[in-house]
């Protein structure tokens, strides 16, 4: 089933994992990841909300391309690009925290 066909008003798609001790996947296999299922939700539904959950401003690019509205930064802006190509293609952009990289971080942050 169809998550918008229950109500669901945004999906978040990313591809790679952000929990502690989670390897950064390269940039060309997070892209083989999230590009297919973007442009396959976007052709179900043109008014479902898609946010592209990733650190790279050049997926984040593509995915927007693809048919993502939103992108949502884990990173809390580690790339420098990232903002400016969100400005540059008008998509809202949403910075969220990160203490220390997922490939490094080995337990839980506390906050």
């Amino acid at each position: 089933e169809y998550m918008g066909e229950g109500g669901c008003l945004i999906v978040d798609v990313g591809g790679h994992s952000t929990r502690p001790g989670a390897v950064l996947v390269p940039i060309e296999e997070e892209l083989s990841r999230v590009i297919p299922v973007i442009s396959a939700l976007r052709k179900r539904d043109a008014a479902v909300q898609i946010s592209i959950d990733t650190f790279n401003a050049e997926v984040a690019r593509q995915a927007i391309i693809a048919g993502a509205t939103i992108v949502n930064d884990v990173s809390a802006g580690q790339d420098p690009a990232m903002m400016s190509i969100c400005a540059e293609l008008g998509v809202p952009y949403i910075l969220m925290h990160l203490k220390g990289a997922s490939e490094c971080t080995a337990h839980p942050t506390l906050h």
